[in-house]
């Protein structure tokens, strides 16, 4: 894959296929100040793991209202923001020498928020998956790190990774390659979702796009519903 697609003015170069650098799954234990539960520390799984509707087997979501779900089944966090986190955090290098910090699922080199489109059907080992949001982070972020604003410092930096749903169940091992095999929406890069749902200016034709995409996840097309509704 090479080159890139163009739609309404937009130009986004095709990711190439990159191979998992870590695949990991978490169980849940205590984590938050008050022993809220948590399962955002995820451990490397070796040999190969079944995907499901539901995300990787063995992989556990303690807040199952704001977790998990098909639209949220599987996390994908590049392993190339490291860098900068660690530049502005060296104070944590213990959590940012390998991937895990920000509790993904899957970590790869050479895909990031302005490679990836909203709707991108990728092949995963076995398995189908769809690009279904950004993600949003929460407080967990702020606790892992030990840095009251991680979240803020997250959603204004855009490194936020993403999500997928599963559209066919499959295995997937670290070290398969994660291929892109159809883009159906390349005017949606998720740089560009990011900043339409979570930047300054609003932006009420995209909103609108938005609200009535199918293909982005329900909790997104009513933020974009919401925000269409605000003055600007």
């Amino acid at each position: 894959m090479g080159g890139g697609e163009e739609k309404g003015g937009a130009m986004t170069a095709l990711p190439p296929a990159a191979p998992l650098l870590s695949l990991r799954t978490g169980r849940v234990a205590a984590f938050g100040p008050q022993g809220e539960p948590s399962a955002i520390a995820k451990l490397p799984v070796a040999g190969r793991v079944a995907v499901g509707l539901f995300g990787l087997a063995g992989d556990n979501q303690a807040d199952r209202v704001h977790h998990g779900g098909v639209d949220k089944a599987l996390h994908h966090y590049p392993f190339d923001h490291y860098g900068a986190w660690l530049m502005e955090l060296p104070e944590r290098a213990n959590l940012l020498h390998s991937p895990g910090a920000f509790g993904e699922n899957l970590a790869t080199l050479g895909m990031t928020e302005a490679d990836v489109c909203l709707g991108d059907l990728f092949r995963l080992g076995s398995a189908l998956i769809q690009v279904s949001q950004g993600r949003q982070p929460c407080w967990k972020l702020n606790q892992r790190f030990g840095v009251t604003d991680m979240v803020t410092r997250v959603l204004t930096s855009g490194r936020t990774g993403w999500y997928y749903r599963v559209l066919e169940p499959g295995e997937v091992a670290a070290g398969d390659p994660i291929v892109l095999v159809e883009r159906g929406w390349p005017e949606w890069p998720l740089t560009r979702l990011w900043q339409v749902l979570f930047g300054p200016a609003v932006d009420a034709g995209a909103l609108a796009e938005l609200a009535r995409l199918d293909v982005l996840a329900a909790g997104w097309r009513e933020r974009a519903a919401r925000r269409l509704g605000q003055p600007d």
